[in-house]
C-alpha cells in the first residue's frame, strides 16, 4: 500500500468529519456564544482559569495525545494495517471525538462539573462514588504505564551499559522544559501577551532548550528517571494551572505540531510503501484475537475514556467561550487520529525504508531489532525520512525521542492532577455535614497526591508491557460508562443523544470481554502454569476484578436511569 495515499485519504476524511459531523453535533446540541462559561464565572486562578481557545486546545491535545497514538497502532499492526486504519478512522470520528466533545460540552453546560459530579446530578450519589473510585483506579494504571515508558525513553544507558546520547539529551531537554515552563508562566501572568508575541517567545525558548539539551546530555538510569518523573508529577498535580501545566502544554504543542509536520513532510518527500500485511487474520502470531484485542489496543487515536477526564476535569474549567468547544473537544481528537495514522504509515513502512536505503544500517538495526519499542520505531522512522534529506541523524534521534516522550509526559502531569482530584472527590462530603479529621486528611491535595502516586509507582514495577492490556481494557470501559452518562445527560436536558447508543454498547461488550480474558490469563498463571508474582500479576488481578465490578455497577445504574428517562419522555 502506498503510504502517501493512505495518509491523504485519512486527512480528507478527518477534515470532512470536522466540518460536517462536528458542526452537526454543535447544531443538534446547541451552543450559546454569549453565555458566561464556568471558567469566567468561577475564575479562581488555580483550576478555573479562562483562556483563549488556542491555549485550551494546546492543553487538551497535549494531555490526550499521550503514548497511546504511538504505542497502540504499532502493537495493533500484528493484525495488519487495514483493521488498525479502519478502527482509527471510524472510532476517531464517531466514538472518540463525540465522547471528548460531549464530555467537554456537558461539563461546561453544567457549571464546570467533573464527570463524576454530573453522574451525581443525573444518576445518583452512589453512581458518583463508584465512578470516582473507578476513575482513580484507572489513573493509577495510566501513571504506571506512562511513567515506565518515559523513564525507558530517557534511560541514558543501553543493556550493555554503554551511553545512549539521544536518550540522555531528550531527558536533559525535559528537565529544562519544567523550569522554563514555570518561568514562562510567571512571565505571561505579568505581561499577559497573547497571539504572535506569545508564540514567538515560545518557539525561541524551545529552540534554545533543544540546543542546550543536545549539547549537555544527562546520563541517568531508568530507575533514577522513575524517581524524577514521580517528583515532577507531584508538583504538576498540586500547583495552580497557570504556573506549570498551562505554559508547559502551550510549549509542548509546538513540539507536537513540529513532530506531525516533520512526519508528514517525510512521508510526502519519500513516498514510502507500507510493507506490513493489510490483514494477517483473526488470530495474530502472538495468539491474541482481533476481537476484542484490536479495540482495546488502539485506544488513544480511536476512543479513550481518559480523554473524558481531561475534558471534564481540566479543559472545561478553561473554556472562555462556548463556541471554542468544537475545536477543543472534537478537533483535538481528530488531530490525534491523524497522528495514529501517521504512525501506521511510518512504522508499517520500516522494512521498505530499510531496503531502499532511507534508513542506514544504524537506524535499520535500531528500528527492526527484536524488542524495539513503538517509541523507538516511530522516532527512528521519522529520523530516517528527514536524515535522507540532509538533517543530522544524531540531532534527529534526540529531538524525535524528546517529541514522542513529551507525548506521554504531558499526559502524565494531567493524569496525576486528575487522579488527585478523583481521590479527593470520592471522599468529599456533599451533604452539608462537617467532615471528620480523617476525611479532611484524605481530601488534602498533598495527601491525596502522595497516595495516588504511591499506587501508580507500585503498579509501574511490572513495566508497561504487562500493564498495557489492562490499561486498554480499563480505558475503553471508562469510555463506555462516560458515553452512557452523556446519553442520560442529553436525554434529561432535552437534547438528542441517539448518536451515542451504538458506541456505548460496542465499547461495553469489547471491554468486559477483554477484562474477563485478562483475569482468566492471570488466574492461569496463578493456578496452572506458574510464574505468578504478586507485585505485578497480583496487583493487576485485584485491579482488574475491581474494574469489572465497578463497571457493571456503574453501567447498571446509568443504563437503568436512561431507560427510565426514555419511558418518561
Amino acid at each position: 500500500m502506498n503510504g502517501l495515499l493512505l495518509l491523504g485519504i485519512a486527512i480528507v476524511i478527518l477534515v470532512a468529519a470536522y466540518l460536517l459531523y462536528g458542526r452537526y453535533l454543535v447544531k443538534t446540541w446547541g451552543i450559546d456564544s454569549r453565555a458566561k462559561t464556568p471558567a469566567v464565572r468561577k475564575d479562581d486562578g488555580t483550576d478555573f482559569v479562562p483562556s483563549n481557545k488556542w491555549s485550551v486546545f494546546a492543553h487538551q491535545f497535549s494531555s490526550i495525545a499521550g503514548a497511546g497514538p504511538v504505542t497502540g497502532p504499532v502493537m495493533a499492526l500484528v493484525f495488519g494495517w487495514l483493521p488498525a486504519f479502519l478502527w482509527i478512522i471510524v472510532g476517531g470520528i464517531f466514538f472518540g471525538a463525540v465522547q471528548d466533545f460531549g464530555s467537554l460540552y456537558a461539563s461546561v453546560k453544567d457549571d464546570g462539573k467533573s464527570m463524576g459530579q454530573i453522574i451525581e446530578d443525573y444518576i445518583g450519589k452512589t453512581g458518583k462514588k463508584l465512578f470516582f473510585l473507578f476513575a482513580w483506579l484507572f489513573t493509577l494504571i495510566v501513571i504506571a504505564a506512562f511513567a515506565d515508558m518515559v523513564a525507558g525513553s530517557f534511560n541514558g544507558f543501553n543493556a550493555e551499559g554503554a551511553k545512549v546520547a539521544p536518550n540522555a539529551s531528550a531527558g536533559s531537554i525535559s528537565i529544562l522544559y519544567v523550569f522554563v515552563a514555570i518561568a514562562f508562566g510567571y512571565f505571561l501572568k505579568k505581561v499577559k501577551w497573547e497571539g504572535w508575541k506569545k508564540a514567538v517567545i515560545g518557539i525561541i525558548l524551545i529552540v534554545l532548550m533543544l540546543a542546550i539539551g543536545i549539547a549537555f546530555p544527562l546520563y541517568l538510569s531508568k530507575q533514577m528517571w522513575i524517581y524524577l518523573i514521580f517528583i515532577y508529577i507531584f508538583f504538576a498535580s498540586v500547583t495552580p494551572m497557570w504556573i506549570l501545566k498551562q505554559p508547559r502544554d502551550y510549549l509542548t504543542t509546538f513540539l507536537f505540531i513540529a513532530m506531525i509536520a516533520a512526519a508528514v513532510l517525510g512521508v510526502v518527500l519519500s513516498n514510502p510503501t507500507i510493507t506490513t500485511p493489510a490483514y494477517t487474520g483473526f488470530v495474530s502470531s502472538t495468539g491474541s484475537y482481533l476481537f476484542p484485542t484490536l479495540f482495546v489496543t488502539i485506544a488513544c487515536g480511536a476512543v479513550s475514556g481518559f480523554h473524558s477526564l481531561v475534558s471534564s476535569e481540566t479543559s472545561s474549567k478553561q473554556i472562555e467561550n462556548e463556541s471554542d468547544m468544537l475545536q477543543v473537544g472534537y478537533g483535538s481528537m481528530l488531530l490525534e487520529s491523524l497522528l495514529a495514522v501517521l504512525v501506521i504509515v511510518i512504522v508499517g513502512s520500516l522494512t521498505n525504508l530499510s531496503e531502499t536505503g532511507v534508513l542506514n544500517e544504524t537506524l535499520s538495526n535500531m528500528a527492526l531489532a527484536q524488542g524495539a519499542t513503538p517509541f523507538t520505531q516511530f522516532s527512528v522512522g521519522v529520523t530516517g525520512l528527514l536524515s535522507s534529506f540532509g538533517f543530522p541523524q544524531e540531532w534527529g534521534l534526540c529531538i524525535m525521542t524528546m517529541f514522542v516522550s513529551a507525548l506521554a509526559l504531558t499526559s502524565l502531569d494531567a493524569v496525576a492532577r486528575i487522579s488527585r482530584m478523583s481521590f479527593q472527590e470520592f471522599f468529599e462530603v456533599t451533604d452539608g455535614s462537617e467532615p471528620t479529621g480523617v476525611i479532611k486528611l484524605l481530601t488534602n491535595k498533598y495527601v491525596a497526591t502522595i497516595i495516588s502516586l504511591l499506587g501508580g509507582y507500585l503498579l509501574s514495577i511490572g513495566g508497561y508491557n504487562n500493564i498495557w492490556p489492562l490499561f486498554g481494557s480499563a480505558n475503553q470501559l471508562l469510555a463506555a460508562m462516560v458515553l452512557i452518562t452523556l446519553a442520560v445527560f442529553l436525554k434529561v436536558t432535552g437534547r438528542k443523544g441517539f448518536m451515542l447508543y451504538v458506541p456505548m454498547v460496542l465499547m461495553l461488550i469489547v471491554t468486559m470481554t477483554s477484562l474477563i480474558m485478562s483475569i482468566y490469563n492471570i488466574c492461569i498463571k496463578l493456578f496452572v502454569t506458574g510464574g505468578f508474582v504478586f507485585l505485578t500479576d497480583g496487583l493487576q488481578l485485584i485491579v482488574a476484578i475491581l474494574l469489572v465490578l465497578l463497571g457493571v455497577m456503574i453501567t447498571w445504574g446509568s443504563g437503568k436511569k436512561l431507560i427510565e428517562v426514555k419511558k418518561e419522555a
